[in-house]
């Protein structure tokens, strides 16, 4: 079975750059693409980011384009979200998903961010 763990987040000041990360076990994490979301206080979950299973092709939700960075290490079956010049309305709790499983969710990690 599919878990994911997400982990990084914290509380940050407006810019200060964070990362983080997504581990998942139970399935070959190279054979599949995967995603970002976030859910703001409130509000639903939404896709922000998206990588292929190879890392070459990646996207963005428009507010997140040259903030916001995807990446993967298939060796480590690990997804990242660097997150650069964060806004407090970033402030969300942030998912990974797999295209391998997407019914399947982690805890989530919380992501701060002070004005």
């Amino acid at each position: 079975q599919v878990q994911l763990v997400e982990s990084g987040g914290g509380l940050v000041q407006a810019g200060e750059s964070l990362r983080i990360s997504c581990t998942v076990t139970g399935h070959t994490f190279s054979r599949y693409s995967m995603a970002w979301f976030r859910q703001p206080p409130g509000r639903q979950r939404l896709l922000i980011a998206h990588i292929n299973w190879s890392g070459t092709d990646t996207r963005y939700a428009d507010s997140m384009k040259c903030r916001f960075t995807i990446s993967r290490d298939n060796a480590r079956n690990t997804v990242y979200l660097q997150m650069n010049d964060p806004k407090p309305e970033d402030t969300a709790v942030y998912y990974c998903n797999s295209d391998g499983d997407t019914d399947v969710w982690g805890p989530g990690t919380q992501v701060t961010v002070s004005s």
